[in-house]
Parts: structure tokens; C-alpha cells; sequence
């Protein structure tokens, strides 16, 4: 559905930005309405976990969860007015980032409702990612063009392999991988929203470059359609910036697993439709050093009974040694924004 004055002759640019701006402004907008209303039901907030830094039990403790509403709906808003849905690019990311915020709803809910930090099996959160994924994957793939619907970019040496029958299998890794990423950088006021901004506004250039004959000048392959899925990712970005004002330090809301399951997922999708699943890795590379962190965490201590860090996902680490919330989500930020350029580095051809 476009909204007069844009159709879909009108430059995928312009509605890219015009959805950015809504979805900014609608967010600023109800943002505060939204946080009465979670509050008004969450009267105790989210629980917090007695395990972690005891100084979130003090400071963070009644703050409401599930703001990821936010994001998600002033997202599908402005994607619905702007973009073309009959596309399956389009249609498919909308279902993940639906899909994957229904299971983090659920998981939230529950948290809430039984104020128990613990809700939904990992078990069954891996149960929901992976079918949705699966099913994700499938139709990309078969909305892809056969010359490349399994070809994998490797960036700055600027070509591709044939990963045949494997590419699903990585493909529903990639998603389901990034969403758990995004979920274990989600505990500090701000962090995963500000690295979800710079990670979607990386997107929407490439998305944009991807879906235009422009891509063989910057040696990506080319996949018709794939920039309106700029789009989306415009829309993304603003709700994150307008969700960030109520979450950056001291939140007035938690995004939830609401929110950062859907994001991780919807920047999988994303990495997959235009081929750029290393460089998902790469400008996402902090949501990727939180998720190493935990797991050598694990692997340690089952190895050695110690821990090889003071606490992980690792931004729990440096609050450990001493530094304030505030130091490590700009430090953060800073080291996201440089393995941002680096990403765009690869667009320049030698």
C-alpha cells in the first residue's frame, strides 16, 4: 500500500527515506504513550537476573520490558506505506521480523507474568528460530536467481562461490544466529539499538546497490528487486534511533527479547537476500564478539571448572573490571561504527 504522492515508480531512494522519517517520528511520538501503557501492566518490570551484576538489581529493576513493540510496529507501518509488498523480498523479511518478535513476545510475557527472568526453553526459542528460518530461506531462495540463489560473496576480493546444497543449512545459521546475537548484546541500556542502527543504515546502502545495475560496478552480484528491501531497513533504522531515545542510559524501557530476537533475525534475512552474509559478520561484529564470548565462557568452565572471563556475554565483563554502563555502550558503539567503514571499505574495487 502506497500512500499518495509516492507509487512505485517513484525512486525506491525517496520512499526508503520517507520511511525512515515516519518511522522516526512515529516513534518519538508513541514511544511515551507506549511506556505508560507497559508500566500500567508490568507493574513490578522486567525481572532481574540475581546471577548478573549486582548493580542492575538496583538500578534497572522495574523498568518495562517488551518497548521492541515500538520498534516493530512503526516499522511495519512505515514499511506497509512505502514499500512494495507484493514482493517476495519484502513479504518474507515482514514475516520474520513478525515471526521472531511474536516468540520474543511470548517470552517476555511470561517473564513478566511469573516475574521469573527464565521463560521460554532454549529448547523452544531454537524450535521457532530454525522452522521460521527454514522456511524464510526457502523462499529467498527460490525468489533468488538460479545463476546465484546459492552463491556466497566473499567481500574486498570481490567474488563468490558455489555453496550448492550447503547454502540453506548456512543460510538458516545466519539467521537464527544473528538473532541469538543481537539477544545476548541486549543488557545495557542502548547498546543493541545503537549497534542495530549503524548495522541497518550499513544495509540500506547495500541494499540499494544490490537491487540496481550499480552492482557490477561494485562487483556484488546483482539480485533484481532486493532494493526495496532498502526499505525496510530504512524504516528499521528510524525506529531504532526514535526507540533509542527511551532506551538510551537510564532506559525508560527494555526492548526485550520482543525486540532484539526480531532484529537479529530481520538482519539475518537481510545479509541472505543481498548476499552479504560475511559482511553481516563483519560490520556486526560486536553482536558477534558477545555471542563468542559466551561461548567460550561455557566451553571454559565445562573444560576447567573457572571462568575465563568475569561474567559474560562480555559488555558484563568490562562492568566487572569497573568501567560504568555508560563507557562500555559508547566504546561499543565506537568499535560497531569502525567495522561499519571497514564494511563499506568493501565496496571500493581496486
Amino acid at each position: 500500500m502506497l500512500i499518495p504522492f509516492f507509487t512505485t515508480e517513484t525512486p525506491v531512494i525517496l520512499r526508503a527515506l520517507a520511511a525512515f522519517a515516519l518511522a522516526l517520528v512515529l516513534s518519538l511520538l508513541f514511544g511515551g504513550p507506549l511506556i505508560k501503557i507497559l508500566h500500567h501492566f508490568q507493574h513490578r518490570g522486567q525481572p532481574i537476573r540475581t546471577y548478573g551484576p549486582q548493580s542492575h538489581i538496583i538500578t534497572k529493576q522495574g523498568t518495562p520490558t517488551m518497548g521492541g513493540l515500538l520498534i516493530i510496529a512503526t516499522t511495519l507501518i512505515s514499511t506497509l506505506l512505502f514499500a512494495n509488498i507484493s514482493y517476495h523480498f519484502v513479504w518474507v523479511s515482514l514475516l520474520v521480523l513478525v515471526v521472531y518478535a511474536c516468540a520474543g513476545f511470548i517470552d517476555d510475557y511470561i517473564k513478566v507474568t511469573k516475574q521469573t527472568p527464565d521463560a521460554l526453553t532454549a529448547k523452544a526459542k531454537l524450535f521457532f528460530q530454525f522452522l521460521t528460518a527454514v522456511i524464510a530461506v526457502t523462499i529467498i531462495t527460490a525468489a533468488t536467481p538460479t545463476a546465484s540463489h546459492t552463491m556466497l560473496s566473499i567481500p574486498y576480493f570481490k567474488t563468490a562461490f558455489n555453496l550448492s546444497w550447503l547454502y540453506i543449512p548456512f543460510a538458516v545459521i545466519v539467521i537464527s544466529g544473528a538473532s541469538n546475537a543481537v539477544n545476548l548484546t541486549d543488557g545495557l541500556d542502548g547498546l543493541a539499538a545503537g549497534l542495530s542502527v549503524m548495522a541497518f543504515a550499513f544495509f540500506t546502502v547495500f541494499a540499494l546497490i544490490v537491487g540496481s545495475p550499480l552492482a557490477a560496478d561494485f562487483s556484488l552480484i546483482y539480485i533484481p528487486r532486493a532494493a526495496e528491501i532498502s526499505i525496510i531497513t530504512a524504516a528499521i533504522t528510524g525506529a531504532c534511533l526514535g526507540f533509542l531515545w527511551f532506551n538510551a542510559p537510564k532506559a525508560k524501557v527494555f526492548m526485550g527479547d520482543t525486540g532484539s530476537l526480531a532484529l537479529g533475525a530481520l538482519l539475518g534475512t537481510i545479509a541472505v537476500i543481498i548476499k552479504q552474509e560475511i559482511l553481516l559478520a563483519i560490520i556486526g561484529g560486536v553482536f558477534v564478539m558477545e555471542t563468542l564470548s559466551v561461548m567460550i565462557q561455557v566451553f571454559w568452565f565445562r573444560r576447567t571448572g573457572k571462568r575465563f572471563f568475569r561474567m559474560a556475554p562480555i559488555h558484563h565483563h568490562f562492568e566487572q573490571l569497573g568501567w560504568k554502563e555508560t563507557t562500555i555502550v559508547l566504546r561499543f558503539w565506537l568499535v560497531g561504527f569502525i567495522l561499519s567503514l571497514i564494511g563499506l571499505a568493501s565496496l571500493i574495487n581496486a
